[in-house]
């Protein structure tokens, strides 16, 4: 099975081998991967003790592997590779997996740059293979409402789309995600703004200017952790987008104006923390309490009422390597391409450029 283009349909099941058990590949990549039909989980790529031993009482028959030179060598014994290690590693690894033939899923974001992103993504072209990028947050139940609402009409001509990712970590914890060496790709802007402006792109469609600010703020931090980003659309609509450690106030997660009524929603997807706390895909899987559900309106805060309820639809993380599966195993669409993560990887470069030399830049 091992060499299988997306436009080829393979056998199942297929054998996956996860590079990472950090958090994204114990919290996210592994229990989504076990859960998906058409998918084992096969090996997973750590060289932490600890971690090797959380794999394995996770996933009894899950085999383990300490580098990734023992995974390439036994790439025939496997049918898709997925990229969960840090973000500096991505290009080189997601590079050798289509070398040796395998397809390929990268955690977001799949590269430092645009330009990286595209050489992916023609090695995977000129290799016949499957590359996507694990762009979760597609499926997260606020975005999934605001895509329905917006098929409806609901709101008329959207004018603004405020979209916010924000916490409160007065202290850095440390590690590569708060590492100020560029080499590491860390901070807020290429983080959270991969999904921020990746939602943003495919809400609202390709960005002509972008404005940013970007701050380091706490004591001790050394990447960006406090940032604003400004897009504007060829169809005219405005984003703002914000993402931030340091908001002792958070703000709506959503706030969507529109020519005939908004929507505001405040809260995040509940799957991040189900994950978190051991729950796996299953009935109820992405359902939110009614009274995290938005609202839609005009001339009234939906904070004193305003507005009629919106039902969240579930989030659906499932439904990414579902997609997986039914690219490599009945020749189904790509869930998300490097193009698409490319074109996301052009805004982020032109935020960082903006928020640096205090200039909007044009796309």
């Amino acid at each position: 099975m091992t060499g299988t283009s997306p436009g080829t349909p393979a056998r199942g099941p297929l054998r996956v081998g996860l590079v990472g058990y950090g958090l994204a590949g114990s919290v996210f990549h592994a229990p989504l991967i076990a859960a998906t039909e058409g998918l084992i989980l096969d090996t997973v790529v750590t060289s932490n003790p600890e971690r090797q031993q959380q794999a394995r009482a996770e996933f009894g028959a899950v085999r383990i592997a300490s580098g990734t030179d023992e995974l390439f060598g036994r790439a025939a014994e496997l049918d898709l590779v997925v990229i969960a290690s840090p973000n500096k590693t991505h290009v080189p690894l997601a590079a050798a997996a289509l070398e040796a033939g395998l397809p390929v899923v990268v955690d977001k974001p799949v590269a430092g740059t645009a330009a990286e992103a595209r050489e992916l993504a023609a090695l995977a072209e000129e290799r016949g293979l499957l590359l996507s990028v694990f762009q979760n947050r597609r499926w997260d139940n606020d975005f999934l409402t605001l895509r329905k609402l917006l098929a409806e009409g609901a709101l008329g001509d959207v004018w603004r789309f405020e979209s916010r990712f924000e916490r409160w970590r007065p202290k850095p914890k440390g590690g590569w995600r708060e590492s100020g060496d560029p080499a590491e790709i860390g901070g807020l802007l290429y983080d959270l703004g991969s999904h921020v402006v990746d939602q943003a792109l495919v809400l609202f469609g390709p960005a002509t200017q972008v404005y940013a600010e970007s701050v380091v703020r706490r004591p001790g931090a050394e990447a960006d952790d406090d940032t604003f980003i400004a897009i504007t659309h060829a169809g005219g609509v405005r984003s703002h987008l914000y993402v931030s450690s340091t908001a002792a106030q958070l703000g709506p997660r959503f706030r969507v104006l529109g020519s005939q009524a908004g929507y505001v929603k405040y809260g995040l997807d509940p799957q991040e923390g189900a994950l978190r706390e051991g729950k796996r895909p299953g009935p109820g899987w992405g359902e939110e309490d009614e009274s995290l559900w938005g609202r839609v309106g005009s001339g009234q805060s939906p904070q004193t009422g305003g507005g009629r309820v919106e039902p969240s639809l579930p989030g659906d993380y499932p439904a990414y390597y579902a997609a997986v599966a039914k690219a490599l195993l009945e020749g189904g669409p790509n869930p998300v391409t490097a193009h698409e993560a490319a074109a996301a990887l052009d805004v982020l470069e032109a935020a960082r450029r903006s928020a640096r030399d205090g200039v909007v830049v044009s796309l």
